[in-house]
């Protein structure tokens, strides 16, 4: 598959680096059938076969309760590959959008969606859960946190959850979107559409797209941001 190698070697990378992996883990992967869940899903499935530590893949998606949402591609294709696959029936998307009739409802979707993933993963036995966050989320989350909460701050590549015991996971954090994105566009992976209305129109887009246009002035200006993450030892990272 076109560029999963450099990407295993980027995840294998992080893992080391950061030691997100010990023997006997179960790690239960959220999946929401988006590029970067599904990628890191399948990067993790290669890297079991030779990482030197061994752990267990589950793999948990998240139902909306809204649109028309069709989980069915991506449980046959983990099915092909041997994948445990769990579809989680939530009413996540009703709450937000029509009970409550949220005007910004991205935070609390993502806290709900946190939630019911993290308690999947705990009936599943799990005792760590990998997002799918990469090079340029953490990038983006700088600057949405700098601008916008004027604090300096972006996720951690490990977070211990002590109130659930489980440890969340980060292993695409030295991956660019791009490298994702020439995976998918190969056709080898089964993508499903977010049924939410917000997909794609929010501040981190907004983020994304400023990013892009001061690339064009200063090409290396990403590069400078991620160093600047770890340097800056902003929760838990380091150089």
């Amino acid at each position: 598959m076109m560029n999963i190698q450099r990407i295993i070697g980027q995840v294998r990378r992080a893992i080391q680096d950061y030691n997100m992996i010990e023997e006997g883990d179960k790690i239960a992967v959220g999946v929401s059938g988006g590029k970067d869940s599904m990628t890191l899903l399948i990067a993790l499935q290669q890297l079991q076969r030779f990482f030197p530590k061994k752990f267990e893949l589950e793999a948990i998606s998240l139902t909306m309760g809204i649109g028309n949402e069709d989980f069915t591609p991506i449980a046959e294709y983990f099915r092909q590959i041997g994948i445990n696959y769990t579809i989680e029936e939530t009413i996540i998307g009703k709450i937000v959008f029509e009970i409550r009739q949220e005007h910004n409802p991205c935070s609390m979707c993502a806290n709900l969606r946190r939630g019911a993933l993290h308690n999947s993963a705990k009936r599943l036995g799990c005792n760590k859960v990998a997002l799918g966050h990469h090079r340029d989320d953490a990038i983006e989350t700088l600057l949405l946190s700098t601008f916008y909460e004027g604090r300096i701050h972006t996720f951690s590549p490990v977070t211990y959850l002590s109130k659930k015991d489980l440890y969340l996971i980060r292993p695409l954090i030295y991956t660019e979107e791009s490298e994702i994105k020439d995976i998918v566009k190969s056709g080898q992976l089964p993508i499903v559409k977010s049924p939410c209305k917000f997909d794609g129109n929010t501040k981190r887009q907004y983020i994304k797209d400023l990013i892009h246009e001061l690339q064009k002035e200063k090409s290396d200006i990403k590069s400078n941001l991620f160093g600047a993450i770890k340097r800056s030892e902003i929760d838990g990272w380091h150089e």
